[in-house]
């Protein structure tokens, strides 16, 4: 059965971009959030096998989403890998200080998206193409 993720940004372009990363090169089932409340409505809904979570979001930042899927059952235990532009000391600091499964920079490279969160997860290589 092919992994199922869930992508949080409000930025309709990367979610674009991962989307067709992960279900063209990895086979991967992508499910999408604009905002950082339909992405808590999302995972706990569907139940991903991970959460590709953006930090700068209007209505809630990814800070606030993590900590509030952390506090829900059904969703503390999706692993969750941040997608951000928010590279500074203090960010990666507050980064480190979370229970993430790991920090994926932007701008990213598409082609190699699906193996970086494979090696974060220590997930099983998919097949490529």
């Amino acid at each position: 059965m092919p992994k199922r993720l869930l992508i949080v940004d409000d930025e309709d372009d990367i979610r674009t971009i991962v989307q067709a990363a992960l279900e063209e090169l990895a086979g991967w089932q992508v499910l999408e959030a604009a905002s950082g409340q339909a992405g808590l409505q999302v995972a706990t809904a569907e139940q991903p096998d991970a959460i590709l979570l953006d930090i700068s979001m209007p209505d809630m930042d990814g800070f606030d989403l993590f900590a509030q899927l952390q506090q829900h059952s059904a969703t503390q235990a999706i692993p969750v890998i941040v997608l951000t532009s928010k590279v500074l000391a203090r960010d990666r600091s507050h980064f480190a200080a979370l229970p993430l499964a790991g920090v994926i920079t932007k701008p990213f490279n598409p082609l190699s998206l699906a193996s970086q969160i494979t090696d974060l997860l220590a997930w099983e290589v998919p097949p490529m193409g």
